[in-house]
């Protein structure tokens, strides 16, 4: 078994079942939002799974009732446009994604914002029948900074995409399956069971070949992507230092409508 461990108090869990690395987001009183501490500690459970020789498949859940809620907005409203390119709120994502070991995420509940974000660099999803997909970052002035502009339309095209950037719309799981942001969905109760089922699958195969496989099949998204992914950051920066983005982080804090003026 790999030597990774988590204390009782940690926000991220982790348990090996045979080859499987379970990663569990633990944050049940904030709908698991992704604070400092949790991105930091996942990026590292991440990283360690990829490097442990018995862990051939991961699943990557928030356990039975929520994926996770989105970012903090408490880290996001910390940032400037200078400051947000290296913080943990980007790293950690490059961290999944750079992840050679597939990664299957297993959904239920809100799965917004950065959650959405998480479980799309991820290279399977399973839905639990509960499961809500959206990007509300514009609704928030700002817009999704890693890697939410770019990976709906690598599963589902870009209307999907346009859809879920410009207006924020939640899809349920099923509308997800429909689109092609969800690989299957199940009943809730049967998540942690079927996503351990899928990923027990691919960890019975030659490690070498579903990482060489997986390899492969991110090899288009290459220099393109993330080219778009660094512009996606740009972008982002800039918003964070507008107005507009602070009176729409302020309004979501307040529980009123924003005001939003262009500036």
């Amino acid at each position: 078994m790999s030597s990774i461990q988590t204390k009782p108090g940690d926000l991220i869990r982790f348990d090996q079942q045979g080859v499987v690395g379970v990663v569990t987001m633990y944050r049940p009183d904030a709908r698991n939002a992704l604070s400092v501490p949790m991105l930091e500690q996942l990026a590292q459970i991440m990283g360690a799974c990829d490097a442990a020789q018995d862990v051939r498949c991961i699943v990557l859940t928030g356990g039975d009732t929520v994926f996770s809620a989105g970012a903090d907005i408490d880290v996001l409203s910390g940032h400037t446009a200078a400051t947000y390119p290296d913080s943990i709120n980007r790293r950690a994502f490059d961290a999944i994604r750079a992840t050679r070991t597939p990664v299957v995420a297993a959904v239920a509940g809100y799965c917004l914002g950065g959650g959405c974000e998480i479980a799309l660099s991820c290279d399977l999803i399973v839905a639990a029948d509960t499961a809500q997909f959206s990007q509300p970052e514009i609704n928030l002035g700002f817009i999704p900074g890693a890697g939410g502009t770019q990976l709906w339309a690598t599963r589902a095209g870009l209307g999907t995409q346009a859809r879920a950037a410009l207006t924020g719309t939640m899809q349920d799981a099923f509308a997800a399956r429909r689109a092609g942001i969800a690989d299957m969905v199940v009943p809730a109760g049967a998540l942690a069971a079927a996503s351990l089922e899928l990923a027990q699958d691919i960890a019975s195969k030659a490690p070498l070949a579903t990482r060489a496989a997986k390899a492969a099949m991110r090899a288009p998204w290459g220099a393109p992507l993330n080219a778009a992914l660094e512009q996606e950051v740009a972008l982002m920066s800039g918003l964070l230092a507008s107005s507009d983005a602070s009176e729409g982080i302020a309004a979501f804090l307040d529980k009123r409508k924003p005001r939003f003026e262009g500036f």
